[in-house]
């Protein structure tokens, strides 16, 4: 009985002394294997980085590559616009003489005050500095710029990006519309092809390029900024100075003084507009200016290269508003519209059949409801000699459209 005990205790400790044996090769052949992979992987690392030492790792063309496209990246449609139309841009810089007004000092102290009573102000013209932007629209120099950069102008000095100043006369103008065409005397000149403004899209990119402050005579090249037509077809009464904005591109590009009459670039570096006005409480761009669109400027430029815009019409009638008693005489349910009082003999109107008596209701698909909308209406429209207004008139009972044609105003006879 005790030696089959000795047999079974024998038997279980050389099997756990042939166990921890397996055990300990088994992982002493894991940790080798283990030590290999670790030395393997090491030598591949270092070929594939090029480590070699203490020598910097090296990414071959993979850098050059990243590079290029970087390089590629910063030369995009915007700056590409710019490119092609900032050598055709212009500093203005001109003299002008404008008249003032000025009481006599001593019209504030109250004892010469008495005295001076009843006494006219002084009025002298006095020479004034003034700066603006322009862009050439030809090779032989022709340049559009706003009127009010050069009105009363008695001389103008051009600056181009080459460094050129040239001396430019006033073609023609348009005051209404607040447009001037300028010219200077060279050929082969960088100009801005025209964009089509009515093909606008609320949203897109765009460039406002010109002089602002003055900067054009730091170094001769213009100044940029960038933003997006905010709105279209923004429309505007005419204004203290008897100037009509209508259809304007509204935009978020920064537009300072002296950016007047540069151009308004769309991404493909066309003129799509003008620079002209913003709106500002300091004097300074809050993000609000507006372009005259360049359908309209290009529309005119025949006409300015003739002299300027005829707008010294006249149609020849004399209305007024419509009463309750006028309305029922005449058969009508609404005083709306006016009333034709009165018709020059020989006058557009007349010659087109308008007559006394008649009601105007509409001009121009426009409904008219009383003798001041009439003018308001007039007096801010784009009208020129030759123009055709369309009358929806009330005439016994009946409607009925007549078109006069606008006619130059006559000389008043001797």
């Amino acid at each position: 009985m005790r030696l089959i005990s000795y047999f079974i205790i024998g038997l279980l400790v050389g099997t756990a002394a042939v166990f921890l044996y397996h055990r300990d090769r088994t992982l002493s052949q894991e940790v080798e294997a283990l030590r290999l992979q670790t030395s393997a992987f090491q030598a591949a690392s270092t070929q594939q980085v090029g480590l070699q030492g203490d020598k910097p790792l090296s990414f071959g063309s993979a850098s050059t590559g990243l590079q290029s496209e970087i390089e590629a990246s910063r030369h995009n449609a915007i700056t590409q616009a710019i490119a092609r139309t900032a050598d055709a841009v212009v500093g203005i810089n001109v003299t002008q003489v404008r008249q003032v007004v000025s009481q006599s000092p001593l019209f504030n102290d109250p004892f010469f005050h008495a005295f001076s009573y009843g006494l006219p102000p002084r009025v002298f013209r006095q020479k004034v500095e003034n700066l603006g932007s322009g862009f050439i629209i030809s090779p032989d120099g022709y340049i559009v710029t706003n009127e009010h950069v050069v009105h009363g102008a008695i001389e103008i000095v051009v600056t181009t990006t080459s460094g050129k100043r040239y001396n430019a006369q006033v073609v023609g103008t348009d005051y209404l519309l607040d447009v001037a065409l300028l010219k200077v005397d060279d050929q082969n000149l960088p100009y801005v092809e025209w964009g089509d403004s009515d093909d606008c899209i609320t949203g897109e990119w765009v460039i406002a390029i010109g002089n602002p402050y003055g900067l054009f005579a730091v170094n001769d090249q213009p100044s940029v900024t960038v933003g997006v037509t905010s709105a279209l077809h923004r429309d505007f009464d005419r204004n203290d100075e008897g100037r009509v904005y209508s259809d304007m591109i509204q935009t978020d590009a920064s537009i300072n003084r002296g950016n007047s009459g540069g151009p308004l670039v769309n991404a493909l570096g066309q003129a799509i507009g003008m620079n002209t006005i913003i709106f500002t409480e300091s004097g300074g761009s809050l993000g609000i200016g507006f372009a005259i669109p360049s359908a309209r400027i290009r529309s005119m430029i025949d006409e300015l290269m003739k002299g300027g815009v005829n707008r010294n019409y006249w149609i020849g009638v004399v209305a007024n508003d419509l009463n309750r008693m006028m309305a029922i005489s005449l058969g009508l349910s609404s005083t709306d519209g006016v009333v034709v009082s009165q018709v020059e003999p020989r006058s557009p109107a007349g010659k087109a059949g308008i007559e006394p008596a008649d009601v105007v209701l509409e001009i121009n698909s426009r409904k008219i409801r009383n003798a001041q909308e009439a003018r308001g209406l007039l007096d801010n429209a784009d009208l020129r000699v030759g123009d055709n207004l369309t009358f929806k008139i009330y005439r016994d009972g009946k409607i009925r459209e007549i078109v006069v044609k606008l006619e130059e105003l006559p000389e008043p006879r001797g």
